[in-house]
C-alpha cells in the first residue's frame, strides 16, 4: 500500500509540474491573442482588453499592410516544398533502406554528415548559384532547396528499416519491382512517419525567415515572416497589428497539425504488421 501511495504521489507531482510548465508555455500565445484585441494604450498596461477591438484584425487584411499576398506566398512555398520534400525524402530513404549497392552505408553517413553544416555557411554559394540559374528573387529560390531534406531522409529511412524485410521479399517473389513495392506497400505502411515529417517540414517552411530575407528582395514576393516587418515603424512598433497578424499566421499551423494528427492515428491503426 505504501509503495502504491508513493507512486500515486509521484504521478500527481509530475502532473502538477507539467501543468505549470504548460501554463508558462501557453502564456505568450494568450498575450499575443489578447494584445491583438486591445487598443494601443492597453498593450503594456493590461493583460485583458477593456473591450474587443477588431480594428487591428481588419487592418491586416484590408489596410495598407494587406496580408493576403503574404499569406498566398507562404502557402505556395510551404505546400510545394513540403510535398516535394516528403516524396523525394521517402524515395531516397527507400533506396538507402531497401536497395543493396556497394558503398550504401558509407554514402549515407556522408550524406547525413551534411546536417552538421550550418545553413548560414552556404548562403553565399547558394546566392551565386541562384543568380546564375536566374531564380534569385523568385519563390523557386526557396522552393527548390526546400524539396531536399537530409533530416527527412534520415527519419524515413529509420522507419523503413523497421518494416520487416519478409514483406518486401515476398513482394519480390510475386514479381513486384522496387517502384511497385514503394508506392503500393511501403508508402501505405509509412503514413505515421510521412504525416509526422510533413508537419515538421511545413512548420519549418512556414516560419522560415532567414532564407526569405536573403533570397527575396521584391515586397510582392514576401512571405509572412517578412511581412511582419511592416509593423516595425520608424519610431515605434505597432504591437497590435503585429500580434493580429501573428495570430492569423498560426491558424494554418493549427489546421495542418489537426489534419496530420488524424492521418497519424489512421496510419497507426491500419499499418500493423501481423505475423
Amino acid at each position: 500500500m505504501n509503495e502504491s501511495a508513493g507512486r500515486m504521489k509521484t504521478k500527481w507531482l509530475v502532473t502538477v509540474l507539467m501543468l505549470i510548465a504548460g501554463v508558462f508555455m501557453i502564456l505568450p500565445f494568450l498575450w499575443m491573442i489578447s494584445t491583438s484585441f486591445q487598443s494601443a494604450s492597453e498593450v503594456f498596461s493590461s493583460w485583458l482588453p477593456s473591450k474587443l477591438d477588431w480594428s487591428s484584425h481588419k487592418r491586416i487584411w484590408t489596410g495598407n499592410y494587406n496580408f493576403v499576398p503574404y499569406y498566398l506566398n507562404s502557402v505556395k512555398i510551404s505546400v510545394i516544398s513540403t510535398v516535394g520534400a516528403v516524396f523525394l525524402s521517402a524515395l531516397a530513404a527507400y533506396g538507402f533502406a531497401r536497395i543493396e549497392f556497394k558503398g550504401r552505408d558509407a554514402l549515407f553517413l556522408v550524406y547525413l554528415s551534411m546536417m552538421m553544416i550550418p545553413p548560414q555557411v552556404i548562403f553565399v554559394p547558394k546566392f551565386i548559384m541562384f543568380n546564375w540559374m536566374n531564380i534569385y528573387n523568385t519563390h523557386w529560390a526557396l522552393i527548390l532547396p526546400g524539396m531536399f531534406s537530409i533530416f527527412g531522409v534520415f527519419m524515413l529511412r529509420q522507419f523503413f528499416m523497421s518494416v520487416p524485410k519478409e514483406i518486401t521479399e515476398s513482394a519480390f517473389l510475386d514479381g513486384a519491382g522496387h517502384f511497385k513495392i514503394f508506392f503500393r506497400l511501403i508508402l501505405p505502411l509509412a503514413k505515421p512517419a510521412l504525416a509526422t515529417f510533413a508537419i515538421i517540414d511545413f512548420s519549418w517552411h512556414w516560419n522560415d525567415y532567414e532564407n526569405a530575407l536573403v533570397f527575396l528582395t521584391s515586397p510582392k514576393l514576401y512571405t509572412i515572416p517578412l511581412g511582419l516587418q511592416n509593423f516595425i515603424l520608424e519610431n515605434n512598433v505597432d504591437y497590435n497589428g503585429m500580434m493580429a497578424a501573428s495570430s492569423a499566421a498560426i491558424l494554418p499551423m493549427i489546421a495542418i497539425f489537426l489534419i496530420g494528427q488524424k492521418y497519424i492515428i489512421q496510419g497507426i491503426s491500419s499499418s500493423a504488421v501481423k505475423g
